[in-house]
């Protein structure tokens, strides 16, 4: 398992390609390989019977899904649907790539669930193989918090545990690195899996600034990614003068990407990868 960093600018897919492709999916993976990021970034979840899966939220999000019978799922009753407390055959019968995505008008609607991690990484040395292209690095969020412990997704370690267990399983030589905003995933990453890149992402609501959140964690991650509009050209400095790479999300439009570029950023997180062309 290759796990350093890249070091070039580096492009990354939020959700896959999620402008143009059902999040989270398969078909937002290739098409984010077709429109050449170096990197897939997605977000895992855990099902009750501990399979790891693509899944930004731990249920099922009332914008994108639709029930086993076709019915929409209605935001009143998206929390029910605890993908923690379902068997990954029975997440597989949502459907979440038919649904007309309100803020993405270009996506493109196709039939669509939500796809195991084991299964993405053998989807992705397929594709590539068959394309000609190089295997894309991975930047895996794991969607953690302490209120919801137990209840939406297991504590950090069985969390981090599972999600290791599937990438030592299936070898795919490419960078690959892990980011959350719960630093308790991030310090056990850091003490039990030390060879693996992690990623502090960062709220824009945060105003704790570098030197606290950094103190906080206890240890300098590889990657800061904060929200794109807490970058300034003295943060950009900070973290490259403690060898951090930053790289924000989620920057959709090419006036600020270029803006941010010139600040020094290492790389960006964009639902439309085609701002990178």
């Amino acid at each position: 398992m290759m796990l350093t960093p890249q070091q070039a600018f580096d492009t990354q897919g939020h959700r896959g390609c999620r402008a143009l492709e059902p999040e989270n999916t398969l078909s937002a993976m290739y098409r984010a390989i077709d429109l050449g990021v170096k990197t897939l970034e997605f977000d895992l979840v855990i099902t009750k019977d501990k399979q790891v899966i693509l899944s930004h939220e731990p249920f099922f999000n009332h914008e994108i899904s639709l029930h086993p019978n076709g019915n929409k799922v209605n935001e009143a009753e998206e929390k029910q649907l605890n993908i923690y407390q379902m068997d990954y055959a029975e997440v597989k019968k949502y459907d979440v790539g038919l649904s007309p995505h309100p803020r993405f008008p270009e996506q493109a609607k196709k039939a669509a669930t939500k796809p195991r991690l084991i299964d993405l990484l053998e989807a992705l040395i397929k594709y590539c193989q068959q394309k000609g292209k190089p295997l894309p690095g991975l930047n895996m969020e794991t969607k953690t918090q302490a209120a919801t412990d137990g209840i939406y997704h297991p504590a950090p370690a069985e969390f981090v545990d599972l999600v290791m267990a599937v990438l030592q399983q299936k070898k795919y030589d490419a960078p690959q690195m892990i980011q959350s905003f719960d630093p308790r995933t991030l310090q056990y990453l850091h003490q039990q899996y030390p060879g693996v890149p992690t990623a502090l992402l960062v709220e824009d609501d945060d105003k704790r600034g570098l030197k606290v959140q950094l103190a906080a964690l206890g240890f300098s991650p590889a990657v800061y990614s904060p929200h794109f509009s807490l970058v300034t050209p003295g943060l950009v400095n900070a973290c490259h003068d403690l060898g951090i790479r930053i790289i924000p999300w989620t920057v959709n439009d090419k006036p600020t990407l270029e803006r941010l570029k010139a600040l020094g950023i290492d790389g960006l997180i964009s639902d439309d990868p085609r701002i990178f062309r």
